[in-house]
């Protein structure tokens, strides 16, 4: 399967809803959180994802992921990446964040919540975890999580 990644349209706007749905469901199934399931269109806004560059990704023409963060001189942050469950373990995430990390230019953080089953995913493409916190979580602030901020930082030569 061939993956490719373009920046997002708004003729994008269905799917990458879609897949945010159905995968923000199993992020928070994880954590112990359905109960605090709001859909994207109840949350984008609030939690600014158009404030930073968004790109999907595309397999046989289909949007499969998006991902959504800030690129600096420095690094960058991941505010934002979900795969459509159908496509798990099939190469779509990797690519989403291997694009990423190659705009970052530097060290990359992003969060996952405490239980969440892509701690190990990042955690195999060389992300490493840096802190712990406990908060109001983000999206829905009437819920408390424990969120996990994991690093990548560029290997030195």
């Amino acid at each position: 399967m061939t993956v490719s990644i373009r920046p997002y349209e708004s003729a994008d706007w269905g799917d990458i809803q879609r897949i945010h749905d159905a995968a923000r469901l199993d992020e928070l199934r994880g954590a112990g959180l359905l109960e605090a399931y709001l859909d994207l269109a109840a949350t984008y806004e609030n939690e600014g994802l158009f404030d930073d560059e968004v790109w999907v990704a595309e397999t046989d023409g289909a949007v499969a992921g998006f991902i959504a963060g800030s690129v600096g001189p420095d690094g960058g942050e991941i505010t934002w990446i979900y795969v459509d469950p159908g496509l798990y373990r099939r190469g779509v995430g990797r690519a989403l964040v291997e694009h990423f990390v190659a705009r970052s230019g530097g060290r990359v953080e992003l969060e996952v919540l405490d239980g969440n089953a892509a701690r190990a995913f990042y955690e195999a493409l060389g992300f490493v975890l840096e802190s712990t916190t406990t908060g109001k979580l983000a999206g829905n602030e009437m819920f408390t999580a424990t969120g996990h901020t994991l690093v990548w930082t560029p290997p030195q030569l």
